[in-house]
């Protein structure tokens, strides 16, 4: 006879949402109706048992229509827009079935029907047009008894019949019908009218759903700014919720006035996430010391610094880049952020070449950082022509100059050390705002001169150059001129010693060697082995074999590549003298080889056509603390391999060489007392 639907979760009407709690509450109320209406009906037995089912489920059926989704409706009312609900059609069509249902479709009886729709099809179609604002409850209460007053006088006679309840109630009221006027029994009801309330539309979730679905109160981004009253919804995690305050002025307590002019930029922050990152940071705020300041100057960090700590501290992010690093550094140590510090160590670990390393060495000094100070000087000392020809390395301190003058493994001639000091002399007068004459350069350079070695420079060298520039006294210049020519030679300030310089390790890839008669010959073709390396080398040349049919002059032209890219190529001569020997060619300047990355060790000879070749290859070979892999070059048309062929050398500067320099240097001073 009739049917109680249920409502789903997502159910909606034309953008109104169904809220659970309240759809729980809205069929406990209705389900307690029904029962009411049944247990009246059974209390009525016998006087007219089909008018009972026909008005109990005329009830239902006006229930049933407010509450069912559009796309849910009886097909006698799809006949309309989705989103243009005609009200007038349904008030309509309901009422004729009422008449049908209770007066078996006589045409005089509306005078006595109650018409239980208008008011709340009246509340749905002003929220579907928007034509009012959903406001909740109390505020809600008062709107809807103005809209109702004024509706009233726009009802026909029949829709204005309603109970008396349902003009004091607030909320829409669905009441039983009365005896129909054809019946020839009163209604078994007629003396206990009931009704029960659905919830006004202010109980109701309005969203916007324009798209026809329900959509989503947050932003879809996962990213939604803070101005959103809502945006914690959208933050999974504490993490994320911390990020979204960064540089934010949100529940911001404290404001950090960062630079020095003309770079001074105002930056927001948090106390609370400050303090939980950093020691500095809580004595600062929550110490026994703190203050309580609004503003704090830092005018000895740089802005993008200070952000890459904020950065850090609140999102657990590091963004270094080359400009910043060192800035980055410094904020660190100063605050006592030790992750954030060994961070910017690794960066300037790995982007270290000759043309940074005297800065970065001069700031590792500074920071108190002693592994980055020696991966330092593993590039000075391997690289130092190229270190102290590069730009940073006027911009050093005066004591990271002395040490660089004194130390003993640079590999680099006197007189490119001298040119370098006269560079660095000229920078220091323009930051103390002298004159770059010859006396204010002296002056500036000091002590820090006597740690050249003049002495130990070729002949001419010293006469076309340095005797000529007025830097030494004329007493220091004859004297130095007397220990070139005189066998009594005179006491010196200078050092007269060499530098010992870095000592080689060369890298055999061969077991044996061997020669036949009608090979090894070249005729302009390309040896070639591609290597590589689990630790940090500088390349400085190859070994290669000889003539095997006498003595012979060769040609040869030597490259090193990654990637299809040349790092360093020399066209050079060698001599071999017959023997199965190997000889030595060097590039003009060391190559840094990066651990874990091929290179391709390439050479052209030209001369005898006949010479030794390798035999008994290695796929590995160990050197100290440094492991060598080889594999065959697509390059190579000549021959060579990983099995036999030719450059059965390489020869480099390694780690384990640097480390026995360091330690021979720490020990030289604290012998001599000297700061190295």
């Amino acid at each position: 006879m009739f049917e109680i639907r249920e409502l789903d979760e997502d159910n909606s009407h034309d953008g109104v949402v169904l809220n659970e709690l309240d759809q729980s509450y809205e069929l406990k109320i209705f389900f307690k109706q029904i029962f009411h209406w049944i247990s009246v009906w059974n209390s009525s037995v016998g006087r007219d048992f089909i008018y009972n089912i026909e008005s109990l489920e005329n009830g239902i059926s006006v229930i049933d229509h407010i509450l069912t989704p559009k796309d849910e409706e009886p097909l006698e009312n799809r006949n309309c827009d989705n989103n243009n609900i005609n009200v007038a059609e349904i008030e309509e069509e309901q009422y004729i079935m009422q008449q049908q249902r209770l007066g078996g479709g006589g045409g005089n009886n509306e005078g006595n029907i109650v018409n239980v729709q208008p008011e709340g099809f009246r509340n749905l179609e002003t929220l579907n047009n928007g034509s009012s604002v959903l406001l909740s409850p109390p505020h809600n209460a008062s709107t809807q008894q103005a809209a109702t007053s004024g509706a009233a006088s726009s009802l026909t006679p029949a829709q204005a019949q309603v109970s008396p309840g349902a003009k004091r109630d607030s909320n829409m009221q669905v009441t039983q019908p009365t005896s129909p006027l054809d019946s020839p029994l009163p209604s078994p009801i007629s003396m206990h009218s009931t009704s029960f309330s659905l919830p006004s539309s202010s109980h109701y979730h309005l969203l916007n759903c324009s798209n026809g679905s329900a959509g989503s109160s947050s932003a879809g981004s996962g990213a939604a700014d803070t101005a959103d009253p809502n945006w914690q919804a959208c933050k999974s995690t504490v993490r994320e919720r911390n990020a979204a305050m960064f540089n934010n002025e949100l529940m911001a307590d404290v404001q950090f006035i960062v630079g020095s002019e003309p770079d001074i930029q105002r930056i927001p922050a948090h106390k609370y996430v400050l303090a939980t990152g950093s020691s500095v940071f809580y004595a600062m705020f929550y110490g026994g010391l703190a203050e309580d300041k609004e503003e704090i100057h830092v005018p000895d960090v740089e802005p993008a610094a200070f952000l890459t700590l904020l950065k850090y501290l609140y999102c657990d992010e590091i963004q270094l880049e080359a400009d910043n690093v060192l800035a980055t550094l410094y904020v660190a140590k100063k605050y006592i952020v030790p992750h954030l510090a060994r961070a910017c160590v690794n960066y300037l670990e790995t982007s270290l070449t000759a043309k940074n390393a005297c800065l970065l060495l001069s700031q590792s000094r500074l920071f108190e950082e002693p592994d980055l100070m020696q991966r330092c000087w593993e590039v000075i000392d391997a690289q130092a022509e190229m270190a102290i020809k590069s730009e940073g390395f006027v911009d050093i301190d005066l004591k990271t100059f002395e040490t660089i003058l004194n130390r003993e493994t640079l590999n680099c001639k006197e007189i490119n050390l001298f040119e370098a000091a006269l560079n660095w002399a000229q920078a220091a007068c323009a930051k103390m705002e002298l004159e770059p004459t010859t006396e204010n350069k002296r002056q500036a350079l000091g002590s820090a001169l006597y740690l050249i070695r003049i002495p130990t420079m070729t002949l001419e060298e010293f006469a076309n150059r340095v005797a000529q520039l007025g830097i030494l006294t004329q007493a220091e210049t004859i004297d130095i001129f007397l220990n070139f020519t005189a066998k009594t030679k005179p006491t010196l300030c200078f050092p007269v010693k060499p530098r010992a310089g870095l000592k080689t390790q060369v890298c055999h890839r061969f077991q044996s060697c061997a020669y036949r008669s009608n090979q090894w010959r070249y005729r302009g073709r390309c040896d070639s082995i591609q290597f590589s390396v689990d630790k940090r080398i500088f390349i400085i040349g190859f070994g290669l074999y000889g003539s095997s049919t006498g003595a012979a002059d060769y040609n040869v032209k030597i490259e090193l590549k990654r990637l299809g890219r040349i790092l360093a190529e020399n066209n050079t001569k060698f001599f071999s003298d017959g023997s199965s020997n190997t000889f030595h060619v060097f590039f003009e300047h060391p190559i840094q080889i990066e651990p874990e990355s091929f290179y391709t060790a390439s050479v052209i000879l030209d001369g005898s056509e006949l010479s030794f070749f390798g035999q008994e290859g290695m796929t590995e070979v160990c050197m100290g603390s440094v492991t060598f892999q080889f594999q065959c070059s697509s390059e190579s048309t000549n021959g060579t391999g990983v099995q036999g062929g030719q450059i059965p050398e390489l020869i480099f500067y390694g780690p384990s060489i640097f480390r026995l320099i360091a330690k021979n240097n720490a020990k030289k001073c604290n012998n001599s007392k000297e700061d190295c």
